[in-house]
């Protein structure tokens, strides 16, 4: 017991008395610090008083797939401020092989009795992935966000990049450029933001030239591999899902002996950082992380301050930033 109010104590920045007087419930304690104890003492993973326990710590979840992608730090780093800001905890959860599911996740954010989560990148967008977490997250109540397109009848509000935009963006640009043997490269065929990539991508490129679509992983060999089987139908112009298969398309042209943008274009998705960096610097469609960031912590105050979570989603358009890895379509080709 002595360790662990010695613990609190520092985690809170108090001294031992004070921590004691909140444990028991005595009088004397603002009502900040003894929001600033009960956190520390969540944060440590110590357990609660047993009459203390039905108060929701100020701890909020953030449910990430990596840290690999730099979109996804990029996001933590605007999500975590945002609630800091607002005197929330936030916890970095991030799946990895062997590691902790979003299930396990799920259950410790419970048993913490937290306030809320938000997740990016998770199952919800997954259609064929487990979902039976987020419905005991909606059964007990918990405020929730997603961040990106979900399969349907979760229930919980969600923030998207629209998708058909960012697709109509960098299809547009390569036409302009000349381009009209042009693929499109995204993620599973179970992921939900490359479904509504595809079916923009096949609106907009009907009737118009060569169109190919080629689902991978999420990963730059996932985007070297279907950019390899795109050039052999003689794609000059690439459109991916993510910055990552940018870079992989990239590589496999550069694998084939050409270059770019001189015999392929390809355009990416996120602009994550150092993108302007790459060679070339990487044409992207850039997501609204600051707006769409701030605007998930929004939501998901509201329901911790009693609001009824509405299903429903905010969508932000994305931005088309031009760089070197774009230029006109090849002559011949």
């Amino acid at each position: 017991m002595s360790r662990r109010l010695a613990d609190v104590a520092r985690k809170a920045g108090v001294s031992e008395a004070t921590v004691s007087r909140v444990l028991n419930g005595k009088p004397g304690v603002s009502e900040t610090t003894r929001a600033n104890v009960l956190t520390a003492l969540d944060v440590l993973g110590y357990e609660r008083p047993t009459q203390l326990r039905g108060d929701r710590a100020r701890l909020v979840g953030l449910v990430l797939p990596e840290l690999q992608n730099p979109i996804f730090p990029a996001l933590a780093e605007v999500v975590g401020g945002t609630l800091a800001q607002l005197g929330f905890t936030p916890v970095l959860c991030t799946r990895a092989v062997a590691g902790l599911s979003e299930a396990d996740y799920v259950q410790l954010l419970l048993d913490q009795q937290a306030s809320g989560v938000v997740f990016d990148g998770g199952q919800f967008a997954e259609a064929n992935a487990p979902h039976d977490h987020y419905l005991v997250l909606r059964e007990r109540g918990m405020p929730v966000v997603l961040v990106n397109a979900a399969i349907d009848d979760l229930g919980f509000p969600r923030v998207s990049t629209d998708d058909a935009v960012a697709v109509e963006q960098a299809y547009g640009h390569l036409r302009s450029l000349g381009h009209d043997r042009i693929g499109l490269v995204v993620g599973p065929e179970d992921h939900m933001p490359s479904r509504r990539k595809v079916a923009a991508f096949e609106r907009v490129a009907a009737g118009l030239g060569l169109s190919r679509v080629e689902h991978t992983l999420f990963s730059l060999e996932g985007g070297q591999a279907a950019t390899t089987r795109l050039l052999q139908d003689g794609i000059t112009g690439v459109v991916c899902g993510s910055d990552p298969l940018a870079l992989g398309a990239i590589k496999a042209v550069r694998r084939r002996g050409m270059r770019v943008p001189d015999d392929v274009s390809v355009v990416g998705f996120d602009d994550s950082a150092l993108m302007s960096c790459v060679d070339p610097p990487l044409t992207t469609v850039r997501q609204a992380i600051e707006a769409m960031g701030r605007a998930a912590v929004t939501l998901l105050v509201r329901q911790i301050e009693g609001a009824s979570a509405v299903d429903e989603e905010l969508l932000f358009e994305p931005e088309l930033v031009v760089r070197g890895s774009t230029g006109p379509a090849p002559s011949g080709r």
